[in-house]
Order: C-alpha cells, then structure tokens, then sequence
C-alpha cells in the first residue's frame, strides 16, 4: 500500500498525544494529524508557546480538535502527572515521544530529580510518561508509540557504563547518547509488548537532517531570521525542512503496513521521502537495550512491562 503525506488516511475518532508539539517537528506532526481529522494532545512544557502552536494550527484547520496538557520531561512529577491524564483517556491511539533539548549546555548539568539533564529531557521523563499511558494505550486497538531518534545515533558509541556522563560529559555525546537510549527503548519496548501478547505497536523514527531556516515560517512557532534563512538555504543539498522531517512521524502513526519494530527516515538518510529505513546496529542490541531500561527504572522509579 503506498503512503502519500499529502492525502493522510482519514484519523477521524483518533486521539495521538505529541510531546514538545509547540514547535519543530512535534508542531507539524500535530498541524497534519489535526488536518486529518484527529483529537491532538499537544504535551509541552511552556503553556504560551503551546497556545501559540494551537492558534497556528486553527488558522489553517479551524475545527480542528486540539487541547493542551502541561508536560516538562525534565521534571519526573509534571511527567507523573500528565502520564496520569494520558493514562486515565478513554483511547489513546499514539503516542509520539518527541520532546527534547537539541542544542545541550556545554557543561553538565542536572535536573531537581538528581538526572543528567538530557538524558533526563530525551529519554527518562518518555519512559516514566509511557508508562504511565500504557493503560489508555492498551485499551486502544491497534494503539503506538512512535520514538523520535537522530542520524546522530550512527556517529558515537554508547556509554553502557555511564549513560548519565556522570565521569566524561560532552554536549555532543549528552544529545547522541540520549537519543540512542530513547530509540534502543523503542525497539525494546514493542519487543516486550510482543512476548506479552499486546496489540500496542512501537516504533522509532528519525528526521534525517531538519533545519528551521528550511522550514516554513509561522508565526509564533518558527521565525528564524533573515540570515538563518540565508546560513540554512546554503545548506540545502543535505537538509529539508521540519514540516518535511515530520514525515517519518507521521507514516508511524498512520500507515497501516507500518508494524511494531519498523524504523522510518527519510530516503536519502539526511532527507527525502518517508521510508522503511535500517536503523543503527547499536539501538537494535538486546544486551544493550536491557541495560538502558535497567538504568531507566532506577532513575524514575518507574517499572514498566
């Protein structure tokens, strides 16, 4: 069956929560899913620039269906919190892990809970709030749950034995490790809900290489300036724009043939059209993939499957 991001399946009577939708790819995520037709829980830390991403999205989809719930994935207990609302839905028929620090601070840093601060943001705070849905996911049929990797997964080797970069921190191994664990999580998670029998789907995408000054500007949610635009534009051979880095989400969500376990990206690695892609060895290791929820479970006090 071929997948079209421009003629989306009908996602009337569907409800998809997106974390970090206020901007970036979690915002056009949720403008497409919203034009489908679809009841989007838009997940953000700031309740301004949530408003601001809703009044964006009704400018074009009117009647869309959208609500906010406040969620910062650095702090475990607005994730208990909105895991528990997430939780408590009468159907939840994704959720998509997104939210996340890009661009981390050059020195480490941690959250009140005691966490790496990326670690905590990209990965910690989405297993304590996947757990917390698993309910309304479960109760779902033919629920998911979509992780948001990086290309930055293929480029650095994972600290197994100090994931939280408690001896040796670097803001580029902080972000690429945090996302490796965020997409071993992926693939390890829809292999538990399989050995459990569930109907829950889990799968990890990546947005190849997705800059602002590609993307179209809104106001109040991307506004790059001109000589963003003019820096990103010379990049354009190898990037696209955060509406196109969307795509792989969005084919998580809404294609049919796309089954638990699966990676999409972008064709060409740093952009192009949604596909079925393969993902970097290191996310896909079971030994190593246990080790990760191990640490995870300790950090957020959270047993999960």
């Amino acid at each position: 069956m071929s997948w079209d991001p421009a003629r989306l399946p009908s996602q009337s009577g569907r409800t998809v929560a997106v974390t970090g939708a206020n901007a970036g790819l979690g915002f056009w995520t949720s403008y497409a899913l919203a034009g489908a037709g679809a009841s989007v829980v838009l997940a953000c830390r700031d309740e301004g620039r949530a408003d601001a991403a809703v009044r964006a999205i009704r400018a074009h989809v009117p009647d869309a269906d959208l609500s906010v719930l406040k969620l910062d994935t650095a702090d475990l207990s607005s994730v208990r919190a909105a895991g528990e609302h997430l939780g408590g839905l009468a159907r939840l028929d994704a959720l998509v892990l997104n939210a996340g620090i890009v661009h981390p601070p050059k020195h480490r840093a941690e959250t009140a809970d005691g966490l790496e601060l990326i670690a905590a943001t990209n990965f910690f705070g989405h297993f304590a709030l996947a757990a917390a849905a698993l309910p309304a996911l479960d109760r779902t049929p033919d629920s998911r749950v979509v992780s948001l990797g990086s290309i930055a997964s293929m480029l650095v080797s994972l600290r197994t034995d100090d994931l939280q970069l408690t001896r040796r921190y670097s803001s580029w191994q902080a972000y690429a490790q945090s996302k490796i664990m965020l997409s071993s999580f992926g693939f390890e998670l829809d292999r538990r809900l399989r050995a459990q029998g569930s109907g829950i789907r889990s799968l990890v995408t990546h947005p190849g290489y997705s800059i602002s000054g590609r993307t179209p500007r809104v106001p109040g949610v991307n506004e790059p300036s001109r000589l963003k635009r003019f820096v990103d534009a010379l990049q354009g051979p190898f990037t696209q724009g955060k509406n196109q880095g969307a795509e792989p989400v969005l084919r998580a969500i809404t294609d049919p043939d796309a089954a638990g376990g699966s990676s999409l990206g972008p064709r060409f690695l740093l952009k192009g059209e949604a596909r079925f892609v393969k993902p970097a060895p290191i996310t896909t290791d079971e030994r190593t993939a246990r080790a990760i929820w191990a640490e995870a479970e300790v950090a957020t006090g959270t047993t999960l499957l």
